[in-house]
């Protein structure tokens, strides 16, 4: 299954990544939005990011609005990444924004999945937007510029 391939093919990156000796300079907390079981793009979005050189911390999925709040406190994260696959679940992101805005207003939120658009991402008051894994890591970059 791709699940599985990608779980493989971290588990080769991961050891590389960390020998090459770079310092993370930015922190980043990810995970998929309440509700939303998903977690292949949000995956591929933490090895992205580790590789533009961000320490991810990974919630996981069906992660909660205070759960994402509490973790960008507690690792003092630089940017918050929120995933979501399904329409029904996009709408549980709002809520997990404004708890990150509360808890960390200095902190950048990103949202992206398949349903979701530029529009709506600044509808629900996100920071940025990325189509794909491919450029999370950019827009991520950006926003911490």
């Amino acid at each position: 299954s791709r699940a599985h391939a990608m779980k493989e093919a971290s588990a080769l990156l991961e050891p590389l990544l960390a020998a090459s000796g770079v310092t993370p300079e930015h922190t980043a907390v990810i995970g998929t939005v309440q509700g939303d079981l998903h977690d292949i793009g949000k995956n591929l979005v933490g090895m992205m990011l580790k590789g533009a050189n961000f320490e991810i911390v990974d919630l996981g999925t069906n992660v909660a609005p205070d759960a994402f709040a509490s973790a960008v406190t507690e690792h003092d994260a630089d940017i918050v990444g929120i995933s979501a696959l399904l329409t029904t679940t996009m709408v549980g992101m709002k809520e997990a924004v404004e708890a990150v805005r509360a808890a960390a207003p200095e902190a950048k939120v990103m949202v992206g999945g398949a349903p979701v658009t530029d529009e709506f991402a600044a509808e629900i008051g996100a920071d940025g937007f990325a189509k794909d894994a491919a450029t999370a890591a950019t827009v991520a970059q950006e926003l911490l510029s």
